[in-house]
């Protein structure tokens, strides 16, 4: 029933701009703390920014002023001024990430790729 469906994704280069999108159903993203995560290769899932159901903002330090976190009935992630260290898969969920019985979901990602 639960699904997070993330799009927007590509491949730009430096100082270029993308809007990522994710779409939910079974959620609502007004009630719940949300966030974009991203998995870069070689690394762990980070959490880059995160929005409350009140409206509060958070963004990691490597990310701060370059990304906008954003919510409507959707999730949305303003990308700009992109490095190329932003390059990783980019997911969005609840915070804390969503159990669906007793396992971690996790919806498909969308591949950013910044080149130089």
């Amino acid at each position: 029933q639960v699904q997070l469906v993330e799009s927007g994704g590509g491949s730009v280069q430096a100082g270029g701009s993308l809007k990522l999108s994710c779409a939910g159903s079974g959620i609502n993203f007004r009630f719940n703390d949300m966030g974009w995560y991203r998995q870069a290769p070689g690394k762990q899932r980070e959490l880059v920014a995160s929005i409350t159901s009140v409206g509060t903002t958070n963004y990691a330090d490597s990310v701060k002023g370059r990304l906008t976190i954003s919510r409507d009935a959707a999730l949305y992630l303003q990308m700009n001024s992109l490095k190329a260290e932003d390059t990783a898969v980019y997911y969005c969920n609840t915070i804390p990430g969503l159990q669906i019985n007793g396992r971690a979901y996790w919806g498909q990602g969308t591949q950013v790729t910044v080149s130089s």
